[in-house]
């Protein structure tokens, strides 16, 4: 769980406090992602396993306020995918009470993913959405 007692962790950071744990995923990519917080709560961590495409997809992301050495954390949550392929890919995420928008590149990129948390927080429904048309239905419910 994020450590609410640090004053210099970002409180927008505390909305993605709802992704920690493991999660399956369908829909247009299958399989498991796990998040957890990173030691000092900085960063959340995601660690990926799924299939799309017939393609095995193994990958690393680290999110979270970018903060070059001594200057002031970025206004955005940014985050950074790696995986076992050799890509990087940036991503720009903003959370609400029940949402979790996160675009490809910048803010209001015409690629992005769009979902909504039920209730209980257990599952979150929504769409990837490419740019032309393209994209795919996405679900995560929680293992655990």
């Amino acid at each position: 769980m994020l450590n609410r007692s640090r004053p210099d962790v970002n409180p927008d950071l505390e909305n993605l406090d709802r992704l920690v744990g493991k999660w399956n995923v369908t829909g247009g990519a299958e399989g498991e992602v796990t998040y957890g917080w990173m030691e000092g709560c900085f960063f959340l961590i995601q660690r990926v396993e799924l299939e799309q495409y017939g393609q095995e997809i193994k990958g690393l992301e680290i999110i979270g306020h970018l903060q070059p050495f001594g200057e002031e954390p970025s206004q955005d949550i940014k985050s950074r995918y790696y995986d076992s392929m050799g890509n990087t890919l940036d991503y720009t995420l903003r959370t609400g009470r029940g949402t979790l928008t996160i675009w490809a590149g910048e803010k209001g990129s015409p690629a992005y993913y769009r979902g909504t948390f039920d209730a209980d927080g257990d599952s979150a429904c929504g769409a990837w959405v490419y740019p032309g048309g393209g994209g795919y239905d996405s679900t995560m419910t929680r293992v655990r």
